[in-house]
């Protein structure tokens, strides 16, 4: 590309950017500690810096390259740095993702205690089409049907989009034909996500997108939840869900309650933490 064909990026794109950037690394920090069983105060210590420094950097605040090859350091663990086409990254993977089964064990547990059959990780095809469902409920008499999809992060969401999109399309005729139900009256489709500091920040700076992908409220997957269900029709929602929460706490929150929300859990390493110190992984 010459000089003259060159348009530089406006601001708004390049925070953004760094915003991403500084999350992931953040991220990528705190798993390592975690992973080593070390505490925060240790990690700071080991590495030369401050408490303070190695909390904001977990939650996703930008620092200097000196501070994260500090940390990075320290944990022993190689600071990398690619330049990658966001479209043409691989998806996030659950195996191996603590967080992630632990709401997938939360949800079966709810969803059976209301005596509804549940499957964990399920897979299905349609034609040519193949995939696996993280978890989904049904009830046979009444022909309904919910599908949940768990993240904990948001590494690419045109991926998680259309991930989503594949399976609402797809999943409930080819699971219908396998479980013996013709035609579903209602199909309640979710996708859960960890209740989090960084899960609230790409809410906020995409909401409309969200609000496309799941334009329904939060009263369909309620009805599941607190039920019984007896909803018709087909539904597309969104919650926050926290794993980890007390029997004080409210287990989950729909979209329509994003404003004024508090995070649950500052990123993916501090649940794990909390998950770690409930017993609960």
């Amino acid at each position: 590309m010459s000089p003259a064909s060159f348009v530089a990026p406006p601001p708004a794109a390049i925070r953004a950017a760094l915003v991403a950037l500084a999350v992931e690394v953040g991220q990528a920090i705190g798993e390592a500690r975690v992973g080593r069983g070390w505490s925060r105060a240790r990690l700071a210590e080991a590495a030369g810096v401050s408490r303070s420094l190695v909390y904001l950097v977990e939650r996703g605040e930008p620092a200097s390259i000196e501070a994260y090859v500090r940390l990075a350091s320290a944990l022993r663990v190689r600071l990398d740095a690619r330049l990658i086409d966001p479209r043409r990254r691989a998806g996030l993977s659950v195996a191996g993702d603590p967080v992630h089964s632990a709401m997938g064990e939360v949800e079966a547990t709810r969803l059976r205690t209301r005596g509804l059959e549940v499957a964990i990780d399920e897979p299905y095809q349609h034609f040519q089409f193949a995939g696996r469902a993280d978890l989904l409920a049904w009830d046979r008499d009444r022909q309904a049907l919910l599908h949940i999809e768990n993240r904990t992060r948001f590494p690419d969401i045109q991926e998680a989009a259309g991930s989503f999109n594949a399976k609402r399309a797809y999943l409930p005729e080819a699971f219908g034909a396998r479980v013996g139900v013709r035609r579903w009256a209602s199909v309640t489709h979710v996708m859960a996500m960890l209740w989090s500091a960084e899960v609230l920040h790409v809410l906020r700076l995409r909401r409309q997108t969200f609000r496309a992908l799941c334009p329904d409220g939060s009263e369909a997957f309620a009805a599941w939840w607190s039920g019984p269900e007896r909803r018709s029709g087909t539904w597309s929602t969104f919650v926050l869900f926290d794993p980890g929460a007390s029997s004080r706490q409210r287990r989950w929150v729909g979209l329509d309650a994003l404003e004024g929300l508090r995070p649950r859990h500052r990123g993916y390493a501090d649940a794990v933490d909390t998950l770690r110190r409930a017993g609960l992984v």
